[in-house]
């Protein structure tokens, strides 16, 4: 990846400095123009970290990157082969020291986002606002963890004015590690819900560790907070300063009032507390309430940061959904709503809203195929039986794809839908499955497919 602060590149020395690592080189004031992760994608001239991973060692690929152009390698232990390098104790820490940096050169402000539900959502909403008036860089796809953010730094140059970035985590001490090395002036926290509560174990742990995100934050950062969660309220957040965001609680700083259905969304007025005004008919083009939150943070960004109101509104309206996120398909006699990019209790019980709004338009049946929900521990029965309660009135017909899912079935059941509306299919494997569902199917139905990432539950769709 280029490093496009200038075309002098980056010497070597500096870099060891920088990642706190020990150079052997022949030739110290060697320079490096660019950073790779992988040697299959490398360019002449750049450096090469060696990653540890869960399934692979960037150290068995050493001599691939040497071939492929690699002018010094930054690592664990020393590499057999006669090439420069930079030897530390942990190379994903030396990524991140690295990119913090190299974002450090430049003066564009930062935007971080984190939470149980809604990230990516929220970090598209405030990248479509920032980018009306700022040039804006953003996390891509799933980069949101200790190797995809520094990634996402390295895409910056002097063009970019903004960037926003989404942080994830699945324990303790891993959203500090982010905020060190993204430095945000404003943080968002959209939501406190169930998502990793098998390593963490309770919810005000996972709030505990969502509220890290203020450990890298400059003093004078602004924190955006969901009101409605009275486990963000009254917390402590030191010199940083807190906005809250809401539409339950009347006390916020900027409440989402007037609300109002259309035809693909919402149109809101915002209630804005002690600028004593109101911003009338923000209006989205995604369905579901709770999008609307998602809105607000954006809503809010853009205020802060001086973009005129009719440039946030475009930002707001002009929102595009990633994919596998509520995206609705025409499929044959049916409508499919792909919704297989993450799945949680909260965000699963907030797709039964979606999924009643286009059915409502097609006038056909409500057809809800959930998956599993992974990542939660000795809860997850429990949590799984939760979400069959909420699609017990909000299906007409409830499909359950998977061992742990059977569980959404049981707990529908056990919420009064009757036994003919419910079906409980094995995934041994997703021809099977699609083959199972497509006989279940109507004409005119309108379908939900959701489930965790790992199911992948959209191959199963595109089989139908």
């Amino acid at each position: 990846m280029y490093l496009g602060l200038c075309d002098n590149g980056i010497s070597i020395t500096d870099i060891a400095r920088v990642v706190e690592g020990t150079l052997y080189s022949k030739n110290p004031e060697d320079i490096a123009f660019g950073v790779s992760i992988d040697s299959r994608t490398i360019s002449e001239g750049d450096i090469f970290f060696a990653i540890k991973g869960e399934n692979f060692d960037g150290h068995d690929f050493i001599p691939a990157a040497i071939k492929g152009g690699a002018c010094c390698i930054v690592a664990e232990r020393a590499p057999e082969e006669d090439i420069p390098y930079i030897l530390v104790a942990d190379t994903t820490r030396a990524l991140g020291l690295l990119a913090r940096e190299y974002r450090r050169r430049f003066s564009t402000i930062t935007v971080a986002v984190t939470g149980s539900v809604g990230k990516t959502a929220t970090k598209e909403f405030i990248y479509s606002v920032l980018d009306r008036k700022y040039k804006t860089n953003k996390t891509e796809g799933n980069f949101n963890n200790e190797i995809g953010l520094p990634l996402t730094l390295f895409k910056l140059n002097i063009t970019y004015k903004a960037m926003v970035v989404e942080m994830g985590m699945s324990a303790r001490g891993e959203i500090e590690k982010l905020s060190a090395i993204a430095e945000p002036d404003i943080a968002v926290i959209t939501n406190i819900g169930t998502s990793h509560i098998e390593n963490l174990g309770s919810r005000e742990a996972i709030r505990d560790a969502k509220l890290e995100i203020i450990k890298g934050m400059k003093e004078d950062g602004i924190l955006i907070l969901n009101g409605d969660e009275p486990l963000l309220r009254n917390i402590n957040t030191g010199k940083i300063c807190k906005k809250y965001i809401g539409i339950e609680n009347p006390l916020c700083h900027y409440n989402a009032v007037n609300i109002r259905k259309t035809a693909t969304g919402y149109l809101f007025d915002l209630d804005v507390r002690n600028g004593d005004y109101i911003v009338k008919d923000i209006e989205t083009a995604v369905r579901g309430r709770h999008n609307i939150y998602n809105a607000m943070c954006a809503v809010v960004c853009g205020m802060l940061l001086g973009i005129p109101e009719r440039e946030i509104k475009e930002g707001i309206l002009g929102y595009e959904p990633v994919a596998l996120r509520s995206q609705v398909e025409k499929h044959d006699d049916c409508t499919f709503i792909l919704d297989c990019y993450n799945a949680s209790p909260e965000s699963m019980e907030a797709a039964v809203e979606i999924l009643d709004d286009v059915a409502s338009e097609n006038g056909g049946r409500r057809v809800a195929v959930l998956g599993e929900m992974l990542e939660l521990g000795s809860y997850s029965h429990e949590l799984h039986e939760r979400v069959g309660k909420a699609y017990a009135k909000g299906a007409d017909l409830l499909i359950t794809v998977g061992e742990n899912a059977k569980y959404i079935a049981h707990g529908a059941k056990e919420s009064g839908m009757p036994e003919e509306k419910i079906a409980s299919l094995g995934y041994e494997c997703p021809e099977q499955a699609a083959t199972d569902i497509r006989r279940l199917l109507h004409k005119g139905d309108t379908v939900l497919f959701k489930a965790s990432r790992r199911v992948a539950l959209e191959n199963v769709a595109r089989l139908i």
